[in-house]
């Protein structure tokens, strides 16, 4: 019998596949699932116009109830968008990924939330602490305890 785990993905992945992606979100890879691959871009006017960038999805058995890993893909030609909640080495500040997850979150719902956080962008900076927190960074984004203050950006 397939896990809980298996059989939600497999229901997201039938949907994206006969329904498609919103704009500008489009699947790139999901041969298993371990691990996914999105590419991202914003649409219409902002301070990323023009600027594609893959996420990458890592699913643990607990998906959907616990989130999955989610960053930008860095190296290989892949950069991080440049933002005050994602970090130099792909990690994403943001509180959907963490305390505020839920097992009604879809991959397609994370990817359009990341989308808009992109979209809503009013300055192009990295993190405050970003030196010290990629110097120190798990490869696992969700083995750091973020501390969530500022939704604003």
């Amino acid at each position: 019998m397939a896990s809980i785990s298996a059989r939600r993905l497999s229901k997201e992945l039938t949907e994206i596949k006969n329904e498609g992606c919103p704009v500008g979100i489009n699947l790139v890879k999901a041969d298993d699932f371990s691990t996914w691959l999105f590419t991202i871009e914003v649409m219409g006017e902002s301070l990323y116009q023009g600027e594609k960038y893959t996420l990458q999805f890592r699913f643990d058995s607990s998906y959907p109830i616990s989130s999955p890993a989610v960053q930008f893909v860095v190296g290989d030609g892949h950069t991080s968008p440049v933002h005050p909640h994602v970090y130099s080495n792909g990690h994403i500040c943001a509180s959907i990924l963490g305390n505020e997850w839920s097992p009604v979150l879809s991959v397609v719902a994370v990817c359009v939330t990341l989308q808009s956080m992109l979209a809503s962008c009013k300055k192009k900076e990295r993190p405050p602490d970003n030196d010290r927190y990629v110097r120190n960074a798990p490869d696992n984004p969700k083995k750091t305890r973020f501390h969530y203050d500022d939704d604003t950006v």
